[in-house]
């Protein structure tokens, strides 16, 4: 069988994903709060008990190959009430990077994940005309401790996309709003966020990148990116249709690049599906044949067209998210691969592409749809905290150690097509 092989640039990144509340157990925040009124499959409780087993988690990434890392530090854990900061917690934090360093995966790090301190939810959250400073006060205390560690830092994941629109426009995630003002509200007070965060970590950073001990030798200053959830919406033939959906495609995917402008480093991309409700995009896509348990359209090549369409920034792009829930590993392995194919399709066009982070690395608490999706390279046995790793984990590990992509020829024609 003839064998086609894809080649990354070298110095590209292998890695995973994770984020604080899904995977650390026992965090008290605004999320676990509403939890309280769900029924117990819908509570994250222990979660994976990651707070206590970051190590042996990190054992298996590096064991997979993975070379970066990308998790979330709990805000409501470094600031559990106002203005005072748990020294402890933050030194925890500190050894969560310090073990990804000894096992020679470079952090990035993430500073909000959807979730709130109690308190900074009594005052509004984000709606709060005080929450840029409230949040930055809480990031300059964390970068302010890490600064001599970490060189690739993340703001918000997220936020103008799918929070802003979950919690204040549909009402599916707390608070629960429905209320248009509201939410264009809450996404002018994440940009402004943006926009003091990005200076504040800037300012922190005086001194030369090379004292920071990065992996990564082509990097020489310290970056802060920006995640936004990218589905591919395919656009319908009509013109009103395609006015429709441009304006969906913006509002929905890259609304908060484009007003954050100037203010982060690289972009940080989330992809995992195909998104039909755009106005006759049904005539444009054909039918795919495969649906993650989520519910959602698997389709490979719109991560090609979602990196193509972020060359126009003109800034590094990490895929930070990619990934499907498949608790029978019958479509992960297939999924990584022909997601890969694209995205190196992406760097051959002229993406700069710098890495590729799969989601997750553990199976994990997913927000309002509990335990059920199984997202994980390492299966989670909720019971008793057993890891396990999955079949397609391992495929992926050959991946990330070749750091290539070897496909049958025969399969690649057929992507082609597709």
């Amino acid at each position: 069988m003839d064998i086609m092989s894809y080649i990354f640039p070298e110095g590209f990144k292998w890695g995973s994903a994770t984020s604080a509340h899904q995977i650390e157990g026992n965090n008290h925040n605004d999320w676990s709060e509403w939890e309280k009124s769900r029924p117990p499959e819908f509570r994250s409780g222990k979660a994976c008990d990651s707070y206590n087993r970051y190590e042996e988690d990190f054992d298996i990434a590096k064991k997979l190959n993975q070379n970066i890392h990308r998790f979330s530090i709990e805000w409501s854990r470094i600031e559990p009430k106002e203005g005072r900061f748990d020294h402890e917690a933050m030194h925890h934090y500190v050894n969560v990077v310090k073990a990804l360093r000894e096992r020679g995966i470079e952090p990035i790090v993430q500073l909000w994940h959807f979730t709130n301190p109690v308190w900074f939810a009594e005052k509004g959250g984000f709606l709060n005309v005080d929450s840029p400073e409230i949040f930055t006060r809480y990031v300059k205390y964390v970068v302010d401790n890490l600064k001599d560690r970490v060189g690739l830092w993340i703001t918000f994941n997220e936020a103008a996309s799918i929070y802003s629109g979950f919690a204040y426009l549909n009402g599916q995630w707390p608070p629960q709003h429905r209320n248009i003002f509201e939410y264009i509200k809450v996404r002018k007070n994440f940009i402004k966020a943006q926009a003091l965060a990005y200076r504040t970590i800037k300012e922190i950073y005086t001194v030369p990148q090379s004292t920071l001990g990065l992996n990564n030798p082509t990097s020489h200053n310290v970056e802060v990116g920006l995640v936004e959830n990218n589905a591919f919406s395919a656009l319908g033939n009509l013109w009103h249709e395609k006015m429709i959906g441009k304006l969906y495609n913006y509002q929905r995917n890259l609304y908060f690049w484009d007003k954050a402008l100037p203010y982060y480093d690289f972009l940080g991309l989330n992809y995992y599906h195909v998104d039909r409700r755009v106005p006759g995009s049904y005539r444009v896509l054909p039918k795919q044949d495969w649906m993650s348990e989520m519910g959602w359209e698997t389709y490979p090549k719109g991560i090609y067209y979602r990196l193509m369409e972020l060359k126009k920034f003109k800034k590094p792009i990490y895929v930070i998210e990619n990934g499907i829930a498949d608790s029978k590993d019958e479509l992960r392995g297939r999924f990584i691969k022909e997601h890969l194919r694209w995205v190196w399709q992406a760097v051959h066009d002229g993406a700069d592409v710098r890495g590729y982070l799969y989601w997750s690395l553990l199976d994990n608490f997913e927000w309002a749809r509990g335990f059920k999706p199984r997202f994980g390279l390492v299966e989670i046995d909720y019971a008793t905290f057993e890891r396990k790793i999955r079949p397609s984990a391992l495929e992926y590990a050959k991946i990330c150690k070749a750091n290539q992509l070897d496909l049958p020829a025969g399969r690649q024609e057929l992507m082609i097509k597709n």
